[in-house]
């Protein structure tokens, strides 16, 4: 049965899930980093306690959804050089210095201060501590921008020329690394991960006020209080700001990849005079139309040119061997924006609230913050979705398709590998998101305990290295 399979689609099948399973981790840690960057701060500056129980609360959290993300990283790695060797082999002058500048800069500098931020705050000192803090939020914005400058020339390459051998090889790193396409993606993911944190933590404030009604107005629930309001500020100020960021690069998209907008807005034939806007429907690809289509006239013209006349191309204009999958990226265009204005609702009513006096005993808008809690990782999934089926049938934009990317292997041999991804996956990281959730169902306490220090202080040599505990002087090894 499973020699009947295509090879080419197992093997994408396998690399989306195994990227859309990572990506919920990093969107995650890079919001979260920077949270607790800014929870250190106040502590710093203010010394209450409340926040530094907030920092020690959330980096408990942050260290294994930081470690799911690194390890469910690795394996694309393998794909590349297994399922998409051609790929790597066309590619790899351009994207491979990329790679290995992430590794230089964000992986080394994460790798560098990430122990001292775990385990150090009672051995380094306030300021030190605070300064690896900041390093590790550093680094994960640097792994966010290298990747995303490797994605992002993915979709509109530039600055490289092609060798005898067919081979991408750089011209000018300048062009290859700020690619047209780069600065609008990386605002907009940056963006979303917070975001995503923010509901993360607004769920988890949420969740804990409403469970102790009782004691919102005493000290144990302070830390909830104090979490939730800060999620409802970063949902209230950014979620504007990530749907001026979100349309600024659909304008850029219209640009450079006009078919992908195309099969977003539903449009398979061209507009002379306005293009409408498609709210719902059903893209029908053989018939080149959208069925049940519920329409407001001319808006799309409006939004993506600014005047409800302006001409839209259409599908029609784009050769059929060129469309991308055009239902999927329809609908999980729509996903994103329908969860970006709830999210932007969940926002504005917390403001309502908050001008009330209510903030903190508004029962429906705590449940609407721990309804919305999975809200922001469903939102970067579907982004994700829309903008790399929105590529297709290009792996680099225009010049090499994903079918001539592939490596040559037997649908057998990639069918095998895709079952044990799927089972370890939901095995592994299943049980990784118990754990999450375990520890977000506590709520932060005064005096919340932090991630134990008393390790051992040497792991390298012949002997074990000696226990370190409270009251005992630590020898060294003989």
């Amino acid at each position: 049965m499973l020699s009947n399979l295509d090879a080419l689609l197992l093997a994408r099948a396998q690399f989306g899930f195994t990227v859309a399973f990572h990506i919920i981790f990093p969107a995650f840690s890079i919001g979260l980093a920077s949270y607790l960057a800014v929870l250190e701060s106040l502590w710093l500056a203010t010394r209450r306690q409340v926040y530094l129980d907030l920092f020690k609360y959330w980096i408990k959290i942050f260290a294994v959804a930081f470690a799911m993300g690194v390890v469910s990283g690795l394996v694309m790695s393998y794909q590349f050089g297994t399922n998409w060797s051609v790929f790597s082999d066309r590619t790899g002058p351009v994207l491979g210095p990329l790679m290995a500048y992430e590794v230089l800069t964000a992986f080394f500098l994460e790798a560098g201060f990430l122990g001292v931020m775990l385990f150090g705050m009672r051995k380094v000192g306030p300021r030190l501590h605070f300064l690896a803090t900041l390093m590790v939020a550093l680094g994960t914005f640097v792994s966010a921008f290298w990747i995303l400058s490797v994605n992002s020339w993915m979709h509109t390459p530039q600055g490289h020329a092609v060798n005898d051998q067919g081979q991408f090889v750089p011209q000018d790193w300048w062009a290859i690394v700020f690619n047209p396409s780069f600065p609008f993606r990386l605002v907009h993911m940056v963006l979303a991960a917070y975001l995503t944190t923010a509901l993360v933590v607004g769920a988890v404030g949420a969740w804990h006020l409403l469970r102790d009604r009782a004691r919102t107005l005493s000290g144990p629930t302070e830390g909830a209080r104090t979490m939730f309001s800060m999620a409802m500020w970063m949902a209230a100020l950014v979620a504007p700001l990530q749907i001026l960021a979100g349309d600024a690069h659909g304008l850029n998209t219209l640009e450079h990849q006009p078919a992908k907008v195309m099969a977003m807005e539903g449009h398979f034939r061209s507009h002379p005079d306005g293009a409408p806007l498609v709210l719902f429907g059903w893209p029908d690809e053989e018939a080149r139309t959208v069925r049940y289509a519920v329409e407001i006239p001319k808006l799309s013209s409006l939004i993506l040119k600014h005047s409800l006349d302006a001409p839209l191309k259409g599908l029609d204009s784009v050769a059929r061997e060129n469309w991308p999958p055009v239902p999927v990226v329809f609908w999980s265009f729509r996903v994103m924006v329908a969860l970006g204005f709830a999210i932007l609702g969940l926002g504005m009513l917390s403001l309502l609230a908050r001008l009330r006096g209510r903030l903190y005993e508004w029962a429906p808008l705590h449940r609407l913050a721990v309804a919305m809690g999975p809200a922001g990782f469903v939102a970067v999934l579907a982004g994700w979705i829309t903008t790399e089926v929105g590529r297709q049938p290009f792996s680099v934009y225009g010049l090499l398709r994903t079918a001539e990317s592939a490596s040559p292997l037997s649908a057998p041999a990639v069918a095998s590998s895709l079952v044990a991804f799927v089972a370890i996956y939901f095995a592994v990281f299943g049980i990784g998101v118990i754990y999450i959730l375990r520890l977000m169902s506590h709520p932060p306490h005064v005096g919340e305990h932090d991630l134990p220090d008393d390790l051992p202080i040497r792991t390298a040599g012949i002997t074990p290295a000696p226990s370190v505990g409270s009251g005992r002087v630590a020898q060294p090894a003989e």
